[in-house]
Order: structure tokens, then C-alpha cells, then sequence
């Protein structure tokens, strides 16, 4: 199917014979008014709380509103675009109008994956998908092989995570023009590099949210998430704006996958759960390309991850792994805190299940919800965990948005990061780690008034107990300055250190692609070497070869436990003793156990 032909029922489209269909569903509605271009059409009602309206001689980038009885004007819920913020005018858009350069890109395969995690708006200094265009030679020439953006969905203001979208279907104007977004897909696909696009079907943002006017059952009356109220999946067409929204992505901007965030909050009574029904539509719909479909789950679960006997994925591929994170975190840092408590014992053990078995909680009772968590992952291949040891999440749910680097220093934080670039886990780096970055990712927002001092003072609640900081310390998320301090250093990249980073990644990067890539077709028995204070070895038997890994993060050296191959990487000089903060992994080829 071509990228552009996919029918949404939502929204503004062009018909084939050039009008436009507006269509907007407006059950708690007894008339909806249609303002295009200054113009008034009293929109037809079709039944169902469904109202629609064709006009014919629209030209692309028309403004356009919806007017309520009251005289309330509000933007198309499906907006393709907004004018300018997330309240005013929505624009009629012709994804016809872009032109792609690299239309025969088919993707890459899962297995070379290596996630470049960012955020547009402080990726670059100018925040715009067209600047991100500049960074992603360097990006290519360093080994990465996927950029997955922070979601640009329209939210309120123009500065925040975009975790609070509120018109799901719409780039976030401040970064550009849709077909800014395209161009910038299009770049990266020159390049090699595969773009995927975290996704928020769980809640709306605070701001700019006419639903509950417009339609108060697309929401479940009976169940709040953390941000806001639940969605009610089981209504039909609720269910279908959050299907058609990640096609909808996926199809008119050639994207590569999607990242679906939190999905634990995504609670569906219908028979048929949304989530399967999204992967399965997504995977019949788009046939001629590599489609990649991640999940945020807190349960650690497995049923949304299965494999085909070929070894592929028929609903999605792989999980973000806060354990693998958590465990390091500890190890690195010795915090033991708000979620980090359940790794605060022998967090080596932890690491040691965590790499050669996936979750490390796969049942047990987490000591921080006093409740059971996870299931027996043990039988999924390395490559259905995405691991990392820092991310947007991580970093700014500190108060002052500590990376790694700055909490641990630079021998641990580099020992790690050849962990975490030298397993068979799917690798993700968050934006600037790659150079090293100490520069803080914080939470911001561009709220106003009271919903301003409500996140103020909700952002300084939550922070007690939770990052080790006291809650009078926490930046002011509405502060432009909290907005700058954010933004990438890409000065850096030029002092010698940000060149030594550099390079380090650059062959670590290298030796995967060469050496641990081709094994990673094929699911391997994972086995614990040892584990002491500080220290986790352990080996992975693929039918193709062996790879095996020794990490000393502790304070003290330990004696190198035996580790069969020979030697693809070593953070120091090879002897009978592993020294702190020291990494070593060796390989054997053409063997099987």
C-alpha cells in the first residue's frame, strides 16, 4: 500500500476527486458549524453523533475551525496541522504535496538496531525538524541505525516532552510543518537510519483538550490514569481514532515503527484488546517495508511479544527494560530509592537474570509495590528487550536532571556503556551520550496560570522520596530557562574529551555491527558465570558462536572468572584480575554448544 492511501474516518481528507471530507464525531453535539476560510457550512448529521461536510476547491494549508452552539471555536480533534498553538485554527494538508526522495526505502532489520533517543526541541539550538536534519550525518557516521523522536503530537505551549498531546494526529507546529517531519524522515532514510516515533494513546494532555466537550463518552467515566482520564476503548469511535492514529503516522510519513508509551495504563474491557488490534492492522496494512513496534509496560509482561517460527514478530517486536536500567542504575550510583529499592540486594544478581534471561522481576514480590510483578521470560530471544542505561524518563525524573556521567563519573559510566553496546539486547542512547554530554535533561512545560502552578507545585510533590532531592530544589518546569539549560551541547563534540567519547563509540559501535549483529537472528541459551559485590559475568550460546562479558563496577579488582573466545573488547590491560570499573567481552565463532 502506498504510504499516502491509507482512509482515516477522522479529520480532514482529500477525496479523490479533489474535494475535502471534514468529519468529526461530536456526540455531545446537537449541531456542529464548519468554519473554512472565514466561511460558515452547517455540517451534516449522519447519525451516531457523527456530523460531516464536502467542499470542493480547498487549497492546501486553508485554515479551518469547528463552532459549537454555544459559539465556542475549537480545532479538528484529528487537526493534520494547527496554524500556530494547539487552540487555534487547524490547516486542511495534502500529504500529496511532498515529494520523496528516497521512496524505495524498505527499513532495516531489527537486529541492527541501535536507538537514538530525542527530543526535537533540544536537539538542536534552533528545536526544529529541520535543524535535526543537520545532526544526522554525524549520527550515520557513528553506527547508529535508528532515531526514535519524543513524541511531536500538538500539545499545550510550545515547550515540553510531548507526553501531553492533545490533537494525536498533528506535528507540534513549533517544530515544523508536517512535511518538515517528512523531510526529515526522508533524510534520515538516505542515510540508512530507520525513524521511529513514540507514540501516547493513553491519555490527552491538560490543555487544548475539547473532547469531553465535543464527546464526553470517548472517555471512561470510571477510571483515571496518573495524567488524566482514561479512554474509552470499547466505544467505537474512540476505539477508532486511537487505532488509525499510529497508521495514520506510520503511512503518511513513511516511519519505520512506533513506541507505544506506558501501555500498562491502556485498560480495554472490549473482547478484543486494542493494543493486538492496533499491531495486527498495522502489520496487515504495511507489507512492502520493515515495521518495528515497541511497548513501555511496567508488568513486565511477554504476551504482546511473541514469535513466529521464522523468529519474526506478529504483534511487536520488542520492550523498553527498566530492570536493565534499574539494575545498573544501583550498581552505578549505590541510590536505592523510590523504585530502585528493588534492586538495593545483590543488584549484580539482578543484572546477571536481567541479561541472559530478559526481566529479573519475572513473578517475585517487588519490595517497592509490595505486589508480584513480571512472568518467566526466559524463552525470549535477547532481542525483544531494548536496554539502556539512561533516557529521557530516567534523567528527567530527577530534579535536576542528572545524566549518568555527572552522578557515576566517566570510567563507570564508560564500563557500562560497553555493556550496554556489546550485548545481544537492543541498544538505546539517549540524545548527547554518545559525546558524553553532563548538560541535564529537565522536565519543562509551557503552562500558563492555574494549570502553570498546578504542575509547578504537583512537579515539587512528587519529588519527595523520589530523587533524592529535596522538592524546594526542582526547577520550575514553566521557566523558559529550565526549556534551555536542556538543549544539547554540541560544542562539546569538538573539546577532546566529547572526540574521545566519540571514538569510543564509534568502535564499539563497529564491533557490533561486525561481530554480535550476525549472531542475533537466532535465540541463544543464556548462563550466569559468577557474580560477586560489584561483579556480573556471563555468556550467551548462539548456534553461530559464543559471546560472554565480564563487568567490575565495584570498588574493589576481582578475580576475571574464566570466559571462553577470543577477546573483542577490553576497557583495560588483560591479567587473572578484572579492575573496578573495567569490561571485557570475548567471542568465539562457528561453534555450537
Amino acid at each position: 500500500m502506498e504510504s499516502n492511501t491509507f482512509s482515516k474516518r477522522w479529520g480532514a481528507e482529500y477525496a479523490p476527486d479533489g474535494s475535502v471530507r471534514f468529519r468529526l464525531w461530536a456526540s455531545g453535539q446537537r449541531s456542529v458549524t464548519l468554519r473554512l476560510a472565514g466561511d460558515d457550512h452547517v455540517m451534516q448529521a449522519c447519525g451516531d453523533g457523527w456530523f460531516t461536510w464536502q467542499e470542493h476547491h480547498v487549497a492546501p494549508g486553508t485554515p479551518y475551525q469547528y463552532l459549537l452552539a454555544d459559539g465556542t471555536l475549537v480545532p479538528d480533534p484529528a487537526s493534520r496541522a494547527q496554524r500556530s498553538d494547539v487552540n487555534g485554527p487547524s490547516l486542511v494538508i495534502d500529504p500529496n504535496h511532498y515529494h520523496w526522495q528516497h521512496r524505495n526505502w524498505t527499513g532495516r532489520r531489527w537486529e541492527e538496531s541501535v536507538i537514538y533517543e530525542l527530543h526535537i526541541g533540544t536537539f538542536t539550538p534552533q528545536g526544529t525538524f529541520q535543524a535535526a536534519i543537520t545532526r544526522l550525518p554525524q549520527l550515520a557516521e557513528l553506527g547508529i541505525t535508528m532515531i526514535e523522536l519524543l513524541p511531536v503530537a500538538q500539545f499545550g505551549g510550545n515547550r515540553g516532552w510531548g507526553y501531553d498531546g492533545v490533537l494525536l494526529y498533528a506535528p507540534h507546529s513549533a517544530y515544523g510543518t508536517p512535511d518538515d517531519l517528512r523531510a526529515l524522515v526522508d533524510a534520515a532514510h538516505g542515510l540508512g537510519i530507520s525513524v521511529v516515533l513514540d507514540i501516547v494513546l493513553n491519555h490527552f494532555g491538560p490543555e487544548g483538550n475539547y473532547l469531553p466537550r465535543l464527546s464526553p463518552n470517548f472517555f471512561d467515566k470510571e477510571r483515571m490514569t496518573p495524567w488524566g482520564a482514561g479512554i474509552a476503548y470499547d466505544v467505537e469511535a474512540a476505539r477508532q481514532y486511537i487505532v488509525e492514529a499510529p497508521l495514520y503516522w506510520l503511512t503518511e510519513f513513511r516511519l519505520d515503527g512506533l513506541r507505544f508509551d506506558a501501555i500498562d495504563q491502556i485498560k480495554d474491557p472490549s473482547t478484543r484488546h486494542v493494543l493486538p488490534d492496533i499491531a495486527e492492522r498495522i502489520r496487515h496494512t504495511i507489507t512492502d517495508r520493515q515495521i518495528h513496534l515497541t511497548t513501555e509496560d511496567s508488568r513486565n509482561v511477554i504476551f504482546l511479544h511473541p514469535r513466529s517460527p521464522d523468529g519474526s514478530a506478529p504483534l511487536f517486536t520488542g520492550e523498553w527494560n527498566d530492570d536493565f536500567h534499574n539494575a545498573i542504575h544501583v550498581l552505578a550510583t549505590g541510590e536505592t530509592h523510590a523504585y530502585y529499592a528493588d534492586f538495593a540486594e545483590q543488584p549484580e544478581k539482578w543484572l546477571a537474570r536481567i541479561l541472559t534471561q530478559g526481566f529479573a522481576y519475572q513473578g517475585e514480590v517487588s519490595p517497592h509495590s509490595g505486589k508480584p510483578r513480571g512472568v518467566d521470560s526466559s524463552a525470549q530471544p535477547p532481542v525483544a528487550f531494548v536496554d539502556f542505561i539512561q533516557n529521557h524518563d530516567q534523567v528527567g525524573n530527577r530534579a535536576q536532571g542528572d545524566r549518568l556521567l555527572t552522578l557515576a563519573g566517566q570510567d563507570r559510566t564508560q564500563a557500562l556503556y560497553a555493556t550496554l553496546l556489546l550485548s545481544p539486547h537492543i541498544p538505546l542512547l539517549f540524545m548527547g551520550e554518545e559525546y558524553g554530554e553532563t548538560q541535564p535533561f529537565l522536565f519543562f512545560t509551557d503552562f500558563h496560570g492555574e494549570l502553570a502552578k498546578a504542575v509547578r507545585e504537583g512537579r515539587a510533590r512528587e519529588f519527595t522520596g523520589h530523587a533524592g532531592h529535596a522538592a524546594d530544589s526542582v526547577p520550575d518546569p514553566n521557566a523558559r530557562q529550565t526549556f534551555e539549560m536542556s538543549k544539547l551541547d554540541w560544542a562539546k563534540t569538538h573539546q577532546h574529551a566529547g572526540q574521545a567519547w566519540l571514538a569510543l563509540t564509534r568502535h564499539l559501535l563497529t564491533l557490533r555491527q561486525q561481530h554480535i549483529v550476525p549472531l542475533l537472528p537466532d535465540t541463544p541459551a543464556g548462563h550466569i558465570i559468577a557474580t560477586a559485590p560489584g561483579l556480573v559475568a556471563v555468556s550467551w550460546h548462539f548456534p553461530r558462536g559464543s559471546l560472554s562479558l565480564a563487568l567490575n563496577v565495584g570498588e574493589q579488582p576481582q578475580p576475571l572468572p574464566a570466559l571462553p573466545g577470543t577477546t573483542l573488547f577490553a576497557s583495560s590491560a588483560e591479567t587473572a584480575i578484572l579492575p573496578p570499573n573495567a569490561v571485557l567481552v570475548r567471542l568465539t565463532q562457528g561453534e555450537t554448544p
